[in-house]
């Protein structure tokens, strides 16, 4: 899972990949330039925690998750040139850092504070990137059904017909995700990297002790969320036991890390099996509604193709139960076929034939 930081200058982007990432990253640097730092962080799951404690495995593996702090974005509407557009489109989703704080020292790029209007021109210009793609796209399709003898007609009418509908959305500055969008059509788009089709979390970057303001985003596959970004970089950044300590004396629940990673994996649809044993307890990341095969396929490819069973067991049960050899003994390790669906927390051992 990748997720690209982004937001206008001076919004706190570094500031917030820091929180998540644990990093040092300078802030408040904002030069124009086009950067990306990079972290990959451990998914935060009590639930590996719990197996590994069982099980006590020599290795313990959480999940992964990839962040991307990406400089370059500043809300206008002369286009995303081609080096940032790679960047921006080789990400599964976003997390858009909106500020909201007080600074006379960081002046906001346009002059104030005004989360919605930010928020709105960050959209428009991934709308406007979109539309120039799905134009160019449909202009290509157009000149292909013209000269013909080529692909199948019906294919070339049946992309036209989707591009257009992609193409009156944008006009009416309706981000790609609000769109319904059939299996069929999903291949159809599979090699576009369309970025208002992308997942969202809008981060409202509050100053201590400041109110989150209410911002007014009704889109589908996106949440709004508001923390205090410097204070959660500062305490991201202390040892485990004084973290608690400060996250008690400031009513935080938990660290951002854990909520925004939880909110990211709701927004893209996934979801965490495990793989125990003495040699390593696991976690993997698999969309929603994946099927025993394709969860194996995550663990290595050679599962997948010779896949026969997959012996499951729900999390739940087996914790309950203090073990594996009690959760058989009690008929909660069950087979399952090619068409099970994996649910959050299975626990899965995937028999296989060389």
């Amino acid at each position: 899972m990748r997720l690209g930081i982004i937001g206008l200058p001076q919004s706190g982007k570094t500031t917030i990949f820091n929180a998540l990432t644990r990093g040092t990253q300078p802030t408040g640097g904002a030069t124009g330039k086009i950067e990306v730092h990079t972290a990959v962080v451990d998914v935060p799951d009590p639930r590996v925690d719990r197996l590994s404690a069982m099980f006590k495995p020599k290795k313990t593996i959480y999940a992964k998750v990839t962040y991307g702090d990406i400089a370059g974005l500043d809300g206008s509407k002369s286009g995303i040139s081609g080096v940032l557009l790679n960047h921006l489109t080789q990400m599964d989703g976003f997390i858009h850092v909106v500020r909201v704080f007080e600074d006379e020292n960081v002046p906001h790029p346009a002059g104030s504070i005004d989360p919605q209007r930010d928020v709105e021109m960050m959209d428009s210009e991934f709308i406007l990137n979109d539309l120039i793609a799905v134009e160019r796209k449909l202009e290509r399709l157009t000149e292909e059904r013209r000269k013909g003898g080529g692909r199948d007609k019906a294919t070339i009418e049946r992309e036209i017909t989707l591009f257009e509908r992609l193409r009156d959305a944008l006009n009416q500055e309706t981000p790609l995700r609000d769109i319904d969008i059939s299996p069929e059509e999903e291949k159809m788009l599979s090699g576009f990297g369309f970025l208002s089709r992308k997942p969202i979390l809008i981060v409202l970057n509050l100053s201590e002790g400041q109110q989150s303001p209410a911002l007014k985003y009704d889109h589908r596959r996106s949440q709004v969320v508001a923390l205090q970004g410097k204070l959660e970089m500062e305490i991201s950044q202390l040892p485990p036991d004084e973290m608690q300590v400060f996250l008690a004396e400031y009513g935080i629940e938990e660290p951002s890390l854990n909520r925004m990673i939880r909110l990211s994996y709701d927004l893209l649809g996934l979801e965490s099996f495990f793989t125990v044993g003495p040699d390593e307890c696991r976690a993997w990341t698999v969309r929603r509604g994946a099927t025993a095969p394709e969860a194996a396929g995550e663990i290595h490819t050679d599962l997948q193709k010779g896949f026969i069973r997959a012996e499951v067991v729900a999390y739940e049960d087996l914790i309950a139960l203090g073990g594996m050899n009690e959760a058989k003994a009690h008929g909660k390790v069950r087979l399952e076929g090619k068409e099970y669906i994996v649910k959050d927390g299975d626990i899965l051992n995937i028999r296989f034939s060389n």
